[in-house]
């Protein structure tokens, strides 16, 4: 299966009752296995998760630390990017150069980096001095 069809799949499990837009997330572990993630969200907005998090939550909590790709899918005219701390999120666990799938389910897709959407990073680098 495709990392883009796990997403796909996946999305229509996401728990979105008050705004309707269900986001579907997968990443591929170095082991290889995918890990899945929906969006959540609560009635007290700031108290959701986003699905990227909830995919690097499952990787984490199966043992994994590194991911080598990524695809992210929503119902949008355009191929929704990645929030800010989602962002940085997959700066942790992932390098620059890691592809990053960005989709609709209409079929358009935009294909990028965890570098270009987050450059200038924050890293490890920045705490040697700690």
């Amino acid at each position: 299966m495709s990392l883009l069809q796990a997403a796909r799949e996946v999305r229509e499990n996401a728990y979105a009752p008050y705004s309707k837009f269900k986001v579907g997330a997968a990443i591929r572990g170095k082991s290889g296995v995918i890990y899945r993630g929906v969006n959540v969200e609560n009635v007290a907005y700031p108290e959701g998760t986003c699905a990227e998090a909830g995919a690097i939550a499952a990787m984490v909590a199966a043992g994994e630390t590194e991911l080598i790709e990524v695809a992210v899918i929503a119902d949008s005219p355009t191929p929704v990017p990645p929030c800010g701390g989602c962002r940085q999120k997959l700066a942790e666990f992932g390098r620059g150069e890691v592809p990053v799938t960005l989709a609709t389910t209409g079929g358009e897709r935009l294909d990028t980096t965890v570098g270009e959407l987050l450059p200038g990073r924050f890293d490890i680098s920045h705490m040697d001095n700690c």
